[in-house]
């Protein structure tokens, strides 16, 4: 069963705990969707999750085919093929064109200056294809809505080819019509190209609709059914 799992994750910085330990398993090809109020240290997890800030205690273990790997200590090349990361701050890559922003996506096999094969160009056309990003490939990325420039960094974490996509807020700032679109293209990518998706999130009453599980952190990493 392909997965990961937390075992006594503690997160937070140098000088404060924020949460932990967490225990628990993510299972892929689900959508995934961790809530809660702010500080209970949603970002933090994912953060972690992705190598941007090291965990204070514990680990985190990515299971597939009968083999584990321990993720604690990975490379930061290694750990890029493993995690995707879609955060909420606006890329500071304005300057480039939305397909040269997807293409970045590639840099874990080909290097910050490493030039795109014909398997990447085709990696990369796919995940605009899926996102419907190929109409405005060529546009300056600063002259894209929220939503698009949203479904462009999304584009950018399918190309990356990782068993493990995270997003902290892929819905905010967005409107009503662009949050039910982006839940339902992450779900279409956990189903149908088998990943672990985990998305933190605040609009629980869109994610209700395309969530296969919810979990928050409360004294642990716990699983939960959003209020209604």
């Amino acid at each position: 069963m392909e997965g990961l799992t937390l075992d006594h994750l503690t997160i937070g910085y140098r000088h404060k705990t924020v949460a932990g330990p967490l225990d628990g398993t993510l299972i892929a090809k689900s959508l995934v969707c961790l809530i809660g109020s702010n500080g209970l240290g949603k970002s933090t997890l994912l953060r972690t999750l992705a190598g941007l800030q090291p965990a204070l205690a514990g680990r985190v273990v990515f299971s597939t085919e009968g083999s584990e790997r321990d993720c604690t200590n990975l490379s930061a090349e290694s750990r890029a093929r493993l995690f995707s990361v879609v955060l909420t701050e606006k890329p500071d890559v304005l300057n480039l064109t939305a397909r040269d922003v997807v293409a970045m996506g590639r840099m874990p096999y080909t290097g910050f200056f490493g030039k795109l094969s014909k398997e990447d160009e085709t990696l990369v056309n796919q995940a605009m294809e899926l996102t419907g990003t190929q109409v405005f490939a060529d546009r300056n990325l600063s002259t894209l809505s929220d939503g698009e420039r949203q479904k462009v960094m999304i584009a950018r974490a399918i190309a990356q080819q990782t068993p493990v996509m995270l997003l902290d807020e892929p819905t905010a700032f967005l409107d009503y019509e662009s949050k039910h679109a982006t839940m339902a293209l992450l779900r279409k990518i956990a189903h149908d190209m088998g990943k672990l998706v985990l998305v933190s999130t605040h609009d629980l009453d869109i994610a209700r609709r395309y969530a296969d599980r919810f979990i928050t952190i409360d004294n642990g990493l716990k699983d939960t059914v959003p209020n209604t």
